[in-house]
């Protein structure tokens, strides 16, 4: 433990459990307003994880998750015992978002950052069509399918690999494009692409065949195209108990 312990802020989700936890733990260690903190420890599962790093992203403060929610693939186990001990040698990946810039049938424009994946989805009955081109280059004239998803390492095991997306290693310098159920070409799996790459979706008969696209929970409706890279400017960085870190658990997750 160090000479001076990390000032905390600890943030909960919105269930009860999570709660409970943030006011045991803030009565044994104290905390202090966001901004002030040196480390922020998040209460909760992987939703509340993503809701924290974007709502920090421009304080440049570590956030360390305790799970108290479901899934926790971003998370480390819950524990009041030896906290500052583990802060203090918690190991740190650093993550980039994805950006993504989409338009829509009325000519409007929204933009958001994703740090697991922007997906596109189909929004009626019928499948969507989609032209896909990588740094300008067109690459797919077409693709008729429930959607696509472009997504980070830390997002490959996330909907992505529900889609069965790879799972990609949390250095790797990659970025995984995953079709979702592939009607045309059939089959299409995807394709993994540099992680400087600029991928951009056309979305084809786009009133008969509406679509949304989705930066990990914020929706745009009734897209006509969505552009995605990667965004370097914003870092966001988590920490991990040692040995179990988001390169380990994307290891180990492959061999279940």
């Amino acid at each position: 433990m160090s000479a001076d312990p990390k000032k905390i802020c600890f943030l909960s989700g919105d269930i009860e459990v999570a709660q409970i936890a943030a006011r045991k733990l803030t009565k044994r260690f104290g905390s202090v307003p966001v901004e002030n903190a040196d480390v922020i420890v998040a209460l909760g599962g992987d939703g509340f994880m993503l809701a924290t790093l974007h709502q920090t992203q421009n304080l440049n403060i570590p956030v360390y998750g305790m799970n108290r929610g479901t899934v926790g693939f971003l998370m480390n186990e819950y524990s009041e015992d030896d906290l500052l001990k583990r802060l203090d040698e918690a190991e740190e990946a650093v993550i980039n978002p994805l950006c993504m810039r989409a338009t829509c049938v009325d000519g409007s424009t929204d933009k958001a950052l994703a740090i697991n994946e922007v997906s596109l989805l189909r929004a009626g009955p019928q499948a969507a069509k989609l032209k896909i081109s990588v740094d300008g280059k067109v690459r797919l004239d077409e693709l008729v399918c429930d959607g696509a998803l472009v997504c980070t390492p830390a997002g490959s095991t996330a909907y992505n690999y529900s889609a069965h997306g790879p799972i990609l290693p949390i250095g790797a310098d990659i970025l995984a494009l995953t079709a979702m159920a592939s009607f045309r070409p059939r089959r299409w799996r995807g394709a993994l692409l540099p992680k400087t790459a600029t991928v951009r979706f056309e979305v084809l008969e786009s009133r008969k065949r509406p679509v949304s696209a989705v930066a990990d929970g914020s929706e745009v409706r009734d897209v006509v195209a969505v552009e995605i890279s990667s965004e370097p400017n914003v870092v966001h960085n988590i920490l991990f108990d040692p040995g179990h870190g988001l390169e380990e658990r994307l290891i180990r997750e492959q061999f279940v």
